[in-house]
């Protein structure tokens, strides 16, 4: 029998997630479809009984409405909120704004592959040149993060993730987990994928066929260690959430009329 449970999930989808682009840092509401998903996910959690006593989010917009909407559904909107940039989605660097299909066509699929999934691959660096450079690096959230603004990263690898996220992990989330609550974690595709790795080990070269679609929570089930008792879970109809990983795997596709 698990000792802890912890319930993981990327938010629901954003409008660039819609437009197939690299959304990253730069601050992007839910879509409609979005906003839906969060609800249907809230609704399903409700229906099997779970009870949230703290939730963790990044300070991106559409990873805090998800955890609010998922609340809501489930008539917890009093459960507390913490938000830190550790959970924040992996920094794309020179890559934010573009459109994945249109870079398979530039690039290759397996070049696409690589920016996306791979573990220790790092973009090509934002600089003050770039159009979001001001929005991302001017934007207040950052000037209440735990190191200075200078600090805060240009570009990451999956790895970099992984090392920025384990602090917090270890000395925010981890105490409360064994304290005896029940954790949600609103995170983003590469922030949840990177704590997979940690939690489950999942090796270097595995992790790159790790897909995470939107709005679709999963069930980690712990020991007294904090080991996995078996894989992660998806909660929901499972043909629907292989439909949705599909989806997502294929935005770094050419397009059909492209090929």
């Amino acid at each position: 029998m698990a000792k802890y449970r912890l319930v993981l999930l990327r938010h629901g989808e954003g409008a660039w997630n819609k437009e197939n682009r690299f959304c990253s840092w730069v601050d992007q509401k839910l879509s409609s479809d979005g906003i839906k998903e969060a609800q249907n996910c809230g609704k399903h959690l409700k229906a099997l009984g779970f009870e949230f006593d703290l939730v963790f989010t990044s300070v991106l917009s559409r990873s805090i409405q998800t955890a609010w909407l998922i609340l809501e559904e489930m008539g917890q909107e009093w459960v507390p909120i913490q938000s830190s940039w550790r959970l924040n989605e992996r920094h794309y660097g020179a890559l934010i704004g573009l459109n994945r299909a249109e870079m398979a066509l530039n690039h290759g699929e397996e070049q696409v592959k690589i920016w996306r999934r791979s573990y220790d691959v790092t973009p090509p660096p934002i600089t003050e040149s770039h159009p979001y450079y001001e929005e991302i690096y001017n934007d207040r959230r950052y000037k209440c993060s735990d190191v200075s603004q200078d600090n805060l990263p240009k570009a990451e690898s999956l790895k970099d993730v992984l090392d920025r996220l384990l602090p917090y992990w270890n000395e925010k989330i981890v105490p409360e987990l064994k304290s005896g609550k029940m954790i949600l974690i609103s995170a983003h595709g590469n922030s949840s994928r990177a704590l997979l790795k940690h939690v489950e080990g999942i090796s270097d070269e595995d992790i790159i066929n790790v897909t995470l679609p939107t709005g679709v929570p999963i069930l980690l089930e712990l020991d007294e260690n904090l080991h996995p008792l078996g894989p992660h879970q998806f909660l929901g109809d499972q043909e629907a959430i292989q439909a949705a990983i599909k989806k997502v795997e294929d935005q770094g596709k050419v397009k059909s009329a492209e090929k």
